[in-house]
């Protein structure tokens, strides 16, 4: 098998230009750089700007910014697939956030049965702004902290009530392979650690959950905190459920109560008749 400095190299060459060509011995070609690269022949040029790409970037900065320095690198978004977070907003209708007060307001289409779907208006109060860009659907974050918020929905629960639902089944939903968190992998230690039933008086389910993420630069598990409010509107067979985190530490310094703002302004209802035609966006 190749060395795995090697292969990691080559990934890196067909992603970034290689190093100056002053910088080659001469005669060479791309070719024969890259056979050298397998061969296990690392000029000494090429290998520190690989190494600073490898570790351009871990699950930390990605939870702040969104984003990456360097997308088209190892260790960047190319190739990496979008979150799913099950989100799909109305077509014609605006994803919005009023700044003075914090309100966000996305209406959301979710399947009734097999054939039909119900428009869904979703509203809760953030402190953070709305985050821009092909990685997100309906999310808030503050990008200095890495605190955030952001939606999601269920697979179809298939007739079953908030109350039939387990918190095994929610936590499928939110930490699967392709989930929110799962930028490099799944996450480890999932625990549910406090669900709260809804009450006759109150259609939502709430739950506290511990988790770790992977950091790619350091391998190591970071422990994060999430608060989690769920309900599944009326004629609708899916669960809309409003998800916001922070790290272990920032949790126990206060960003708990500033969540627990958030989580209890969450509302999901049938959205409000008008002229819009009822499709996804595309």
């Amino acid at each position: 098998m190749f060395p795995k400095a090697a292969i990691s190299l080559l990934l890196f060459c067909q992603c970034h230009a290689l190093a100056p060509r002053a910088n080659v011995a001469d005669g060479s070609t791309r070719r024969n750089v890259l056979r050298d690269l397998l061969m296990g022949g690392i000029a000494a040029t090429t290998a520190p700007a690989a190494a600073q790409a490898m570790d351009s970037l871990d699950v930390d900065s990605y939870l702040k910014s969104g984003g990456v320095s360097m997308p088209m690198g190892v260790s960047g978004q190319g190739g990496k697939m979008r979150p799913e977070t099950g989100v799909v907003l109305r077509d014609g209708a605006e994803l919005s956030r009023d700044s003075r007060n914090g309100n966000v307001a996305a209406e959301i289409v979710l399947q009734a049965n097999k054939d039909e779907f119900v428009p869904v208006l979703a509203t809760f109060s953030s402190p953070w702004p709305l985050a821009s860009g092909s990685t997100y659907d309906v999310e808030c974050r503050d990008g200095n902290t890495g605190d955030g918020v952001y939606l999601a929905v269920s697979s179809n629960v298939k007739g079953k009530s908030i109350l039939q639902l387990d918190n095994q089944f929610f936590q499928e939903q939110l930490f699967s392979p392709t989930g929110r968190f799962s930028f490099y992998g799944a996450p480890t230690d999932v625990k549910i650690k406090k669900s709260k039933a809804p009450s006759d008086d109150d259609a939502y389910k709430t739950m506290d959950i511990d988790f770790s993420i992977l950091s790619q630069s350091t391998g190591a598990e970071v422990p994060r905190k999430a608060r989690v409010v769920a309900t599944i509107p009326p004629g609708s067979s899916q669960v809309v459920m409003l998800v916001a985190s922070a790290s272990a530490g920032r949790w126990r310094k206060g960003s708990d109560e500033k969540i627990a703002g958030i989580i209890d302004s969450f509302r999901a209802v049938l959205a409000p008749q008008t002229n819009l035609r009822l499709k996804s966006r595309s």
